[in-house]
């Protein structure tokens, strides 16, 4: 199962190794005691679509490939993509195309009409990542020693397992050839969960569309007939009638709602099921904060002004500027929303809020739900585009709180808090946890014979 095997062993990100072989072994592919082999490819296919053999066949059957100056090799355009009645691949239709001459001989040659499977480009699609534009090459080598190995490679389970292999097996090839400066092109693998769909079956074994089925009582039934159903959560296929159409949430909920609720449905790393109720949550969200900068009637809202805003809301957009950050960098979009969440709560209770502020908050914004992050952004009184803006930086200063909250023990056991400024001593800690009316009614009768302060911390009140 990949395990001992040269392709997987040079794989030495630990949780890249132990995802894939948890994969393999989930679909029962190969036995954790077996020398992992690559499946044999066959490279052509007979169809249209994919990129064409740069390569001619002469009259004496000998395959010559084109030059680098004929490169790169077009397909031609054509109507009809079926194979022709003798059973040829499709682009044997395209004769004009198909016939053509050695351009070192001039003697006629046909061009081959199978194509390469559409992997062929992209098992180093990255590396032409790195110098997009460059005509002489497929990429230069100051753009490959700048760029790589990837820092990051985000896929699914199944495509990691597929492309990812075969990407490293071109990978190590175009190493060993010297064409790459890298033995490996990714630095680390991060396998994105799935997203399920609830759907709706009756005893007969079919299922229903989820709008053709209703909530009633504990359970749920067919509109039209009244038939039971039963509900699961599953993975999203036509034939169990439970695929979304991201083209029918961005209809009714706009781009950024669908959007913004892949990334707050939960962990990237875990399965989650998709929810109209949770597009609408995030939706009310982005109506919240489309408030919180425009009145109903249009116009910039007069709580933006250009000084003298709530200076508590400094503070909450520094936590919030540190809190996102951290979240992004380590792939936790669903917290670095809630923190979101949180800082439009607050400002929408400030009677006022700075310009500076409102305009930060909007460059946190802008990665998870760009279109209204930009909208606001000209509304706000920007005539060039947010995109080029730099990352907001938080400082340590506004971090520090005012106050603490102190858990309060009675012999061991916890029965109240207090809250308290940073700098309170420990008798004012002692006397205020004796005072609190949660822990009064645990002293009474009892004898105190110990009061214990860990600063910061806790207090513990012995008493017997």
């Amino acid at each position: 199962m990949l395990v001992n095997s040269p392709l997987i062993d040079g794989l030495r990100v630990p949780e890249a190794k132990k995802k894939i072989t948890d994969w393999l072994a989930s679909q029962g592919i190969g036995k954790g005691t077996v020398n992992y082999k690559l499946r044999d490819w066959l490279f052509s296919r007979q169809r249209y679509w994919g990129e064409p053999f740069p390569l001619i066949r002469l009259e004496d059957g000998t395959l010559k490939a084109l030059p680098l100056r004929d490169l790169p090799l077009t397909l031609p355009e054509m109507t009809d993509y079926k194979p022709t009645a003798d059973g040829q691949p499709p682009l044997a239709r395209a004769q004009e195309w198909v016939a053509t001459t050695d351009a070192e001989t001039g003697k006629p040659a046909l061009r081959e009409t199978n194509t390469m499977p559409q992997w062929a480009g992209s098992c180093w699609y990255y590396l032409r990542f790195t110098d997009p534009t460059n005509t002489d090459t497929a990429w230069s080598k100051e753009a490959e020693d700048y760029w790589m190995p990837v820092d990051l490679y985000v896929g699914g389970a199944e495509h990691a397992v597929l492309h990812l292999l075969y990407a490293r097996f071109w990978h190590k090839v175009l190493y060993d050839a010297g064409h790459v400066s890298t033995k490996e092109p990714f630095q680390k693998l991060f396998n994105q969960g799935m997203i399920l769909a609830y759907s709706y079956r009756d005893d007969q074994g079919k299922y229903h569309y989820p709008h053709q089925v209703e909530k009633h009582g504990d359970g749920w039934r067919v509109k039209d007939s009244g038939t039971p159903v039963s509900t699961q959560v599953e993975k999203m296929s036509k034939s169990r009638y439970n695929v979304v159409n991201p083209d029918d949430v961005v209809r009714t909920h706009g781009a950024d709602s669908m959007r913004l609720y892949e990334m707050f449905m939960g962990p990237l790393d875990r399965e989650k099921p998709w929810s109209e109720e949770g597009v609408s949550g995030v939706h009310r969200f982005l109506k919240r904060t489309w408030s919180l900068f425009v009145t109903e009637d249009g116009p910039l809202h007069s709580r933006i002004v250009e000084q003298g805003g709530d200076p508590a809301l400094i503070k909450e957009l520094h936590k919030t500027i540190k809190a996102v950050g951290h979240d992004i960098e380590h792939l936790l979009f669903n917290t670095a929303i809630s923190r979101m969440m949180e800082f439009v709560n607050a400002a929408l209770k400030a009677p006022a809020i700075d310009r500076d502020v409102a305009q930060q908050f909007l460059l946190l914004l802008a990665p998870f739900a760009p279109h209204i992050a930009e909208e606001l952004w000209e509304r706000i009184g920007h005539s060039d585009t947010l995109a080029y803006e730099p990352w907001p930086t938080y400082d340590e200063s506004y971090l520090a709180e005012d106050t603490i909250e102190i858990p309060v023990q009675v012999t061991g056991k916890l029965r109240g808090k207090v809250t308290l400024p940073v700098d309170a001593d420990q008798a004012t800690v002692l006397a205020a946890a004796k005072a609190d009316p949660k822990v009064q009614p645990y002293l009474e009768g009892k004898t105190l014979v110990k009061e214990i302060y860990v600063p910061g911390k806790m207090v513990n009140l012995v008493v017997k």
